[in-house]
């Protein structure tokens, strides 16, 4: 597993504004692991980069800080959950479903290949089932005692052109859908610089070109585009789809991919 300094990864994961004020809060013993807690105090300190870390202190609005794309999507492209069944696919610790709770919906099938990760919280609420160990480009209308209307997407190590068929499978006639794009899964491998990480803005049109093809291809029209708000793994940009299951399907942002990427570069341009 790749490490990164403790600095650099508060820096990134937006707890402090300039990499110098990262580098002071954790020496200041402001910097903790949501986790468990464990403080840390030594800037360079090498931890996995997957290390989820909040200010001491802080109450984060969703169990995940993944939770905040989410939150972004449904203001962004002006959706509502409210009342919905709903589909979490790669649900990990549950930031997207939470962020669903937190947003109304009725009931919310939290879908991982994973085990015991989803927040305790998450599962005590009635509202939530939790379906671990479950592969969902295998997924069947029959796997679901009722049929979600909206779904959010959020996996790695995978392409969205394994996920897309099955969900079209089991969604709703005009169900709405917000999908994280991450470049480093759907680009080829000649494409991905060091450590896994894509810094070409060309690379991050051409991905966005062929997903939205290809889900406008699997019965979904692409409706709205727009980049995460916060880094992935390795301090990837990742990017925001809003697609729509209908029959007469269409991609309505081929024109704005171009801006949408100088707009994600532009915000991530020191990171």
């Amino acid at each position: 597993m790749a490490k990164e300094r403790v600095d650099v990864l508060a820096y990134k994961q937006g707890l402090f504004e300039t990499r110098e004020q990262a580098k002071r809060g954790v020496m200041a013993g402001l910097v903790v692991a949501v986790l468990n807690g464990e403080r840390f105090d030594k800037p360079g300190e090498k931890i996995p980069d997957d290390t989820e870390l909040k200010l001491k202190g802080e109450k984060l609005k969703y169990v995940s800080r993944g939770g905040l794309k989410l939150e972004k999507a449904l203001q962004v492209f002006e959706l509502s959950v409210e009342g919905a069944t709903t589909i979490d696919i790669g649900a990990s610790t549950g930031g997207f479903t939470d962020v669903m709770l937190q947003n109304g919906a009725e009931l919310i099938f939290a879908v991982d290949v994973g085990t015991n990760q989803l927040a305790w919280k998450l599962r005590q609420d009635s509202r939530v089932v939790s379906m671990e160990q479950f592969n969902f480009r295998y997924a069947e209308k029959t796997d679901f005692e009722q049929e979600p209307s909206f779904a959010s997407i959020d996996v790695s190590f995978i392409s969205l052109s394994l996920i897309l068929p099955a969900l079209h499978r089991v969604l709703a006639e005009q169900g709405q859908v917000v999908a994280l794009v991450k470049p480093q899964f759907e680009a080829g491998r000649e494409q991905i610089g060091k450590n896994g990480i894509i810094r070409d803005a060309k690379v991050h049109q051409n991905v966005l070109e062929s997903v939205t093809t290809m889900a406008v291809e699997e019965g979904f029209s692409v409706l709205g585009l727009d980049f995460s708000p916060i880094q992935g793994g390795h301090g990837n940009i990742e990017f925001l789809a809003y697609l729509k299951k209908e029959e007469s399907a269409s991609n309505q942002v081929l024109a704005e991919i171009e801006e949408v990427v100088e707009r994600a570069h532009s915000q991530f341009k020191n990171e």
